[in-house]
């Protein structure tokens, strides 16, 4: 009878285990804007406990997607860490102003790898702080930045939905 009930049970899991992970969200993503940005040149700091710290003051830039534009403020910049030759960690802090005059404060951090292959792997966590009632949403979304050096600094700007 224990047995049989063991059985039940692990057969119940399994059935329940099953549907679940069937039922699981596809992860997707939506454009939300491109962000450009330019810099003053950088300023090293020197070597750090945790690597080569060097700090890219941002000057300015702009942001363009479907539900949003405008420009970046100078007042921000990226206190990136080199760890080794072929990798950099960003923490960077900008203020955004909407074409309608709204402020927005982004903050991302995120990795750089020179790959062995000539390649780059360059990829950003932004999170948006408003106190708009128009960009609200902003505030609850977890985003994803693509980053590459055409044109000074850019990251395509991703919504995961």
């Amino acid at each position: 009878m224990k047995t049989r009930r063991i059985t039940s049970l692990i057969a119940i899991a399994i059935v329940l285990l099953t549907a679940n992970t069937a039922n699981a969200q596809k992860l997707e993503s939506e454009f939300l804007f491109k962000l450009n940005l330019t810099l003053d040149p950088s300023i090293d700091i020197g070597k750090v406990p945790i690597g080569e710290r060097i700090i890219h003051p941002i000057t300015g830039g702009t942001f363009e997607g479907p539900k949003l534009k405008g420009k970046v403020r100078a007042s921000g910049a990226d206190w990136m860490v080199r760890l080794d030759s072929t990798t950099t960690k960003l923490d960077v802090r900008l203020l955004l102003e909407t074409e309608d005059g709204q402020l927005i404060y982004n903050t991302y951090s995120g990795i750089l790898y020179n790959n062995p292959n000539g390649t780059t792997y360059w990829r950003t966590t932004p999170v948006f702080e408003t106190s708009s009632k128009k960009y609200e949403w902003l505030n609850y979304l977890i985003t994803v930045g693509v980053g590459n050096f055409s044109n000074g600094v850019s990251y395509d700007v991703f919504a995961i939905k």
